[in-house]
């Protein structure tokens, strides 16, 4: 069944495969366009340079509506990141927009993250 949320899933798919953002990959998992796994790279010249930061997010029907939630694999110390690997972050919650695609969501972890590192070593 296509569905809304799978069909904008699909188109999300395409753009991660033909204009992927630097520094950030993402796909569904083989049998289910709802979950995919994510992977960004640690930015250059930080603590986390070269580092993989593997990440899953979960979509539910009502994407774009809705956002989806991430949740870090990795290990990350990151002070808005749980025990649990799960993100707190603005875009994911109360700043949400159904034209954050997931190359946009994506590119905000990552600047999050990199943002916390200035902040440590400013």
């Amino acid at each position: 069944m296509s569905t809304a949320a799978r069909r904008r899933l699909m188109r999300d798919f395409k753009r991660m495969q033909t204009d992927p953002p630097a520094g950030v990959s993402a796909s569904p998992i083989a049998d289910n366009v709802m979950t995919w796994n994510a992977v960004i790279i640690g930015p250059s010249d930080t603590p986390f340079e070269d580092g993989t930061f593997r990440l899953v997010m979960h979509f539910e029907e009502a994407y774009p509506n809705k956002p989806p939630g991430v949740k870090f694999i990795s290990q990350m110390f990151h002070p808005n990141v749980y025990g649990s690997g799960e993100l707190c972050l603005d875009i994911l919650q109360n700043r949400w927009s159904p034209t954050y695609d997931v190359a946009a969501i994506l590119t905000s972890v990552q600047r999050y993250v990199y943002l916390f590192i200035l902040f440590l070593v400013l």
